[in-house]
């Protein structure tokens, strides 16, 4: 599968739950994979595309919910909708608070977890090019000069060109040179939308008072 493909990974135990919830997916030409365990699926290469978990609560070996711990201290984020026979306040509260998407107890209504994966794959998506594009700012920006980033930093700030002339010891005339020309590097169009990916980079200075 491409980077663009979806896939749905089924973490059971349940041999007869897997097969179901995959034919479940094929009919509306989702992809699946399956798991028998949390170790299957950490052996596994993960996915390139936008990726949703279906996670049984309760397996041998580490639970559902001990996975999602561990991909939220590893900084994966996947999006969970939780599947259990036995559910119980504290477990759902623990798993919602841990960011998953939905908590389905068997038996579900086919819909209800066709829209939580829909959910999840959306969520996920979002994320991935919203990652991609961040990657894309921070190259545009290591492309700027040190000068550049220095007149890049007074103008977000709103600083005017003469004082940040005088904040960095360059001419005006010098400032306006750099201005236009990280202006095209950074491909901004406008100086809102250059604070805007200042905010994005997180170089933001605290206040115009800093220089």
């Amino acid at each position: 599968m491409g980077e663009t493909d979806p896939s749905v990974l089924v973490i059971d135990d349940d041999p007869e739950f897997r097969d179901s919830v995959v034919r479940l997916l094929r009919t509306v030409g989702l992809p699946a994979r399956q798991f028998s365990s949390v170790s299957d699926f950490l052996e596994a290469d993960p996915p390139c595309g936008p990726t949703c978990l279906v996670l049984d609560v309760r397996m041998p070996g580490r639970s559902g919910l001990e996975l999602q711990r561990d991909l939220v201290g590893a900084n994966r984020q996947v999006p969970i909708i939780f599947i259990t026979a036995h559910a119980d306040v504290p477990m759902t509260v623990q798993a919602m608070k841990g960011g998953a998407i939905e908590f389905l107890t068997k038996p579900f209504r086919d819909q209800d977890l066709l829209d939580a994966i829909e959910a999840g794959l959306a969520k996920d998506r979002a994320r991935r090019e919203s990652d991609s594009a961040l990657a894309a700012l921070k190259a545009r920006f290591e492309t700027l000069s040190s000068r550049e980033r220095e007149v890049m930093l007074g103008i977000v700030a709103g600083r005017l060109n003469k004082q940040v002339a005088n904040d960095i010891g360059i001419t005006e005339s010098t400032v306006k040179v750099h201005r236009v020309n990280l202006m095209r590097k950074m491909k901004a169009s406008s100086l809102p939308e250059l604070s805007r990916m200042a905010d994005r980079l997180n170089i933001r200075p605290q206040s115009p008072q800093s220089f």
